[in-house]
């Protein structure tokens, strides 16, 4: 009885590592095949909850919307601006001075994936955690469709950031000028 339970208990690691294993393949080719997303999103900053829209172009393009607080957050491949309309607010900053330097670098995250064990999360997503510099990183795959869902890091102000995907679409056409820094206004 106890070389059964032994058995089946090695069979079930050895199917757990071969499914993670497959799933990572899936997961290199289809993020391999994405040239640009676009999806809603969910964030959650110190407890703080923001919903809005993104548009990513690799490498390292980004425009969201936020919806509550009429802010816009848009990189170039070069800096990156957080502009509140509300506030009056304008932030510009390099992006190679912030996680969206490496976030929004496929060429790095797939090579980081590829040198990578990926822990399993709530059998339903793949996680790769790693850590370049002062940013620590984890960047979380679904294991059924194999798109990223989010990403979990800590910001310029040391608070950590939980970002959420939802309905994703890869491969859009994207808006000229989509990237385009905004200019800063005073009212």
């Amino acid at each position: 009885m106890k070389y059964i339970i032994v058995f089946f208990f090695l069979i079930s690691i050895f199917y757990s590592k071969s499914l993670e294993a497959s799933a990572k393949n899936n997961i290199i080719k289809n993020f391999s095949d994405t040239r640009n997303l676009s999806f809603k999103f969910k964030q959650n900053i110190n407890e703080k909850i923001q919903e809005g829209n993104c548009v990513i172009e690799y490498p390292k393009k980004i425009f969201c919307e936020y919806n509550e607080s009429k802010k816009i957050l848009v990189s170039d491949g070069r800096n990156l601006v957080i502009q509140n309309f509300n506030s009056d607010q304008y932030y510009i900053y390099p992006i190679e001075k912030t996680a969206f330097n490496l976030i929004l670098d496929k060429n790095f995250l797939l090579n980081k994936i590829k040198s990578s064990k990926g822990d399993l999360v709530d059998n339903r997503y793949l996680r790769f955690k790693f850590v370049e510099g002062d940013n620590q990183i984890n960047i979380f795959f679904d294991l059924s469709s194999h798109n990223i869902t989010g990403w979990q890091n800590v910001d310029l102000y040391q608070n950590l950031v939980i970002t959420y995907l939802f309905n994703l679409e890869k491969n859009i056409q994207i808006k000229k000028g989509q990237f385009k820094l905004p200019a800063h206004t005073n009212n």
